[in-house]
């Protein structure tokens, strides 16, 4: 029976023809009620919008020309953000690919989903995006990089043709077909699709290379200046050029689907590239994220928004979109979904981070946590050095490493400079704190200045609630021990 409004046909559904039996009205009202619950996951299903998310792959934030940039060339990118909504303050929880990633599909921090250390693992009963948009048919799918497990805690349907090994020299060509087969597979039921590029992680090798000059790249203040360097960072950006180009034809595809009025699209650039201070930190450069949002007739147009936001917080915006509630799941982030239509609108006053070294080196523990303005960093180890093997080291062919390193070395006994740079990387303090909007690429540690002492004293407490709440026992999980048992899905912390 369709549904009215009049009150004439509401009254004869309830009431019949004049009948007021007790037995017939309860059957009438129920099936009322049946009505109802009949036509309301249709009324949503229509308006649920389909969402593309876009995932560069060790990229710095602020390499890109939309976060200031002065060097790469990212025309595709420009244009998105000039028809939606750039986050000037999105952070993710932990500067490696499987913990932010699991981050961002679980909704969950590393510690809570159990994806702590690089090339881990989260715990096998982690939920994420395919089991909660799935609850509300959704069509969930990945395209490219994959580097999270387990599969039963991350089950996306497997979308062809962009490479799925970020380390291939060179990178398999892509192509467009799989990612158009499953946008426009089924128009009744909404999709979500996140292709997951892996330029420009290393090796530097796509894209091209003479658009970028060595005599003409502007290095940022944190690179030591050698000849080597400005070759690694040319082949770098070349590779951020190249990706841009992968964005610009996958939203050439949605747009010729006809879906792209309906489709929330965002775009990240993951943490920051395999350069000393960006990516393994819990400095700005390694935990910062771009994130560009774009839905045709929600989001603001051309605009920039100061509202923190952190890659926990996108499974719960997701859910609410989608036309779910986001309390009905085990979340650590919570719904941006008001900031994505206001950009004046704030979200949360606080994103945290976290590093655990191991594998990537000798234990060297970090934890971090900013209100959008000020940085404040603990090191947990901070007598030992660090050291990261594919930044410092080299195997085999070196095709993976960063042969600049050895320069930086040799440099750092020419110049204060280079001594500096190398000695800020390497032998760190117990604590730092940075005014960041001032000094973006944090290279002027205020942890000692007494001007600065409440501000430092807010963020410590901050931080100590947030491993409390997480049930971070700091220094001890950063093991081989832990690590391990992470692998095997047996996690002691």
């Amino acid at each position: 029976m369709p549904f009215s409004s009049d009150p004439d046909t509401f009254g004869s559904l309830v009431y019949g023809n004049g009948a007021v039996g007790n037995s017939n009205i309860w059957i009438r009202i129920t099936l009322l009620i049946s009505a109802f619950l009949s036509i309301g996951p249709l009324l949503v299903a229509n308006d649920q919008p389909n969402v593309l998310i876009i995932i560069a792959d060790d990229c710095t934030h602020n390499d890109l020309p939309v976060y200031g940039g002065r060097n790469a060339k990212t025309p595709n990118i420009d244009r998105l953000a000039s028809e939606g909504l750039v986050f000037n303050k999105a952070y993710l929880s932990e500067a490696m690919c499987l913990p932010c990633r699991s981050e961002l599909y679980s909704g969950q921090y590393p510690m809570r989903n159990g994806a702590a250390w690089n090339h881990s693992g989260s715990r096998p009963d982690t939920k994420s995006l395919p089991h909660y948009l799935g609850v509300l048919k959704y069509r969930v799918g990945l395209a490219g990089k994959v580097h999270v497990v387990p599969k039963i805690a991350y089950p996306f349907e497997t979308v062809g043709g962009f490479d799925r090994s970020a380390v291939r020299s060179p990178t398999q060509e892509h192509d467009l077909n799989g990612v158009k087969e499953f946008m426009v597979r089924d128009d009744d039921q909404p999709f979500c699709l996140v292709v997951a590029l892996v330029e420009p992680h290393v090796p530097w090798v796509m894209g091209d290379r003479s658009q970028y000059p060595d005599d003409k790249i502007d290095l940022p203040p944190y690179l030591v200046d050698t000849e080597v360097t400005r070759d690694a960072f040319a082949r770098y950006l070349a590779e951020i050029t190249y990706m841009d180009g992968q964005v610009g034809e996958i939203l050439d595809t949605l747009e010729a689907t006809g879906k792209a009025d309906n489709t929330l699209v965002l775009f990240t650039s993951e943490q920051g590239s395999q350069f000393p201070g960006c990516k393994w930190t819990n400095w700005d450069n390694g935990l910062h994220t771009a994130l560009i949002a774009r839905w045709p007739g929600e989001t603001p147009v051309g605009k920039r928004t100061d509202a923190i936001v952190q890659y926990t917080d996108v499974a719960p915006t997701l859910v609410e979109i989608g036309g779910g509630d986001p309390k009905e799941f085990d979340f650590d982030g919570t719904s941006f979904a008001h900031a994505l239509a206001n950009e004046n609108a704030s979200h949360r006053n606080y994103a945290y981070g976290v590093h655990n070294n191991i594998p990537e080196g000798p234990a060297y523990p970090i934890r971090t946590v900013t209100n959008g303005e000020f940085r404040y960093i603990r090191n947990l180890s901070p007598d030992d050095i660090y050291i990261e093997k594919h930044l410092m080291g080299i195997r085999g062919d070196g095709a993976l490493n960063n042969p600049y390193w050895g320069t930086w070395m040799f440099e750092s006994g020419q110049t204060e400079k280079a001594a500096r740079i190398v000695k800020r990387y390497m032998k760190r303090p117990p604590e730092h704190l940075y005014h960041t909007t001032q000094d973006p690429h944090e290279q002027v540690n205020l942890a000692g200045d007494p001007r600065y002492a409440e501000i430092k004293a807010e963020l410590s407490r901050e931080l100590d609630l947030w491993m409390h709440d997480q049930n971070d026992p700091g220094a001890p999980l950063d093991t081989r021990e832990a690590h391990a048992a992470a692998k095997r899905g047996e996690h002691i912390y």
